[in-house]
């Protein structure tokens, strides 16, 4: 057994459990002022629930938006469940939060992004797994990066 904490999957674990707290107070509350969202998730991810023609569609990954119309948000403890209109046809679709690659509201300049080893290799601009890109402080774009690799020993 390992003696080492796994810091990186601990922070997403934190941050998904973020996202889950978002919504749950969009379900309860509306989407306040100009607040929206959109949200990148790999289809491909076990739980995944899309209508087969979105699926051949977004084979790899989707992006979704929640802004100005959207139907029957239902937060859970492993995903949400939301219906939003793919050209005036609504179509219901369940999201794991495992699968979620990115959560950003532009609104307020936040972003998360989420990591997988596999991506490590493909995209050279990321620093690793155990990175998370912050974008926090209106009238400031430029993306904080933390990496717990500098706290490793």
């Amino acid at each position: 057994m390992s003696q080492d904490i796994d810091y990186g999957n601990l922070m997403h674990t934190a941050m998904r459990g973020l996202i889950k707290t978002v919504l749950t107070s969009v379900a309860d509350n509306g989407l306040p002022g100009a607040h929206h969202f959109f949200i990148t998730f790999d289809t491909r991810e076990d739980g995944v629930q899309l209508a087969d023609w979105l699926r051949g569609r977004y084979p790899e990954e989707m992006t979704i938006v929640m802004q100005h119309w959207f139907e029957n948000l239902e937060v859970g403890d492993d995903g949400f469940a939301i219906t939003l209109n793919f050209g005036d046809a609504p179509e219901p679709l369940y999201i794991p939060y495992a699968s979620i690659k990115t959560f950003v509201d532009p609104s307020v300049e936040f972003g998360l992004r989420f990591e997988s080893p596999e991506e490590e290799e493909e995209v050279e601009a990321v620093v690793d797994e155990d990175s998370i890109e912050v974008e926090e402080e209106p009238g400031q774009h430029d993306a904080e990066v933390v990496s717990l690799d500098s706290f490793r020993k």
